[in-house]
């Protein structure tokens, strides 16, 4: 068992979805131990990615882990994924034990530095079905996470993830919501994010 505090929950008060947010779901250590695995064992690639007609390098870097057979695409990329190793198993299991759910694919980001980031976007690819579940994991650095309903201009949110914390993006979150990982202002260290996803 890993070091978990399950009934340090919060949970966001916004429309139409839930979203719910467990910021030490790892102890320190722990965390730390599994950040300098996973950002020296994963072999980490840098896509390029076509918007608008225009194709350029991902600013950040990725890597796939899953059951045989269930590629992930996105924005013209088709990731095939590694088959799993230990401790994405190690930590897929806890999250299941804590959630009940069955996560069948993991989506790893490295964030470098300031400079990395991921766009507005929903995890609303086909293969995810209507209405997916997203368990992510952050570690690293802290960095600010973005929420912004898709008809209700008014309604924002920001999130400080914390290393080692576990954010649930349940019923409602992706048709309802984009979220993003902006560019920082100011100088930050390596953050890995850890998407656990269902594909059918």
């Amino acid at each position: 068992m890993l070091d978990l505090f399950p009934n340090e929950k919060i949970t966001l008060d916004l429309p139409d979805a839930t979203f719910e947010y467990y910021p030490n779901f790892l102890k320190i250590e722990k965390a730390n131990l599994l950040f300098e695995k996973l950002l020296n064992e994963i072999p980490w690639k840098q896509d390029t990615i076509t918007i608008y007609g225009k194709t350029h390098l991902q600013p950040r870097l990725t890597a796939l882990y899953g059951n045989e057979g269930k590629p992930y695409s996105y924005s013209n990329i088709v990731m095939q994924p590694h088959p799993w190793n230990a401790t994405l198993m190690f930590l897929k299991n806890e999250i299941e034990e804590l959630t009940k759910l069955n996560f069948t694919t993991v989506l790893l980001n490295l964030y470098r530095n300031e400079n990395d980031s991921n766009g507005w976007h929903s995890d609303n690819e086909k293969e995810l079905g209507r209405d997916p579940i997203i368990a992510s994991i952050s570690l690293g650095q802290e960095r600010v996470f973005q929420l912004k309903h898709n008809t209700k201009k008014e309604i924002k949110q920001n999130i400080l993830l914390n290393h080692g914390s576990l954010l649930l993006m349940k019923e409602g979150s992706q048709p309802y919501y984009k979220h993003q990982l902006p560019k920082a202002s100011s100088p930050k260290n390596p953050r890995i994010n850890l998407t656990f996803r269902t594909i059918i």
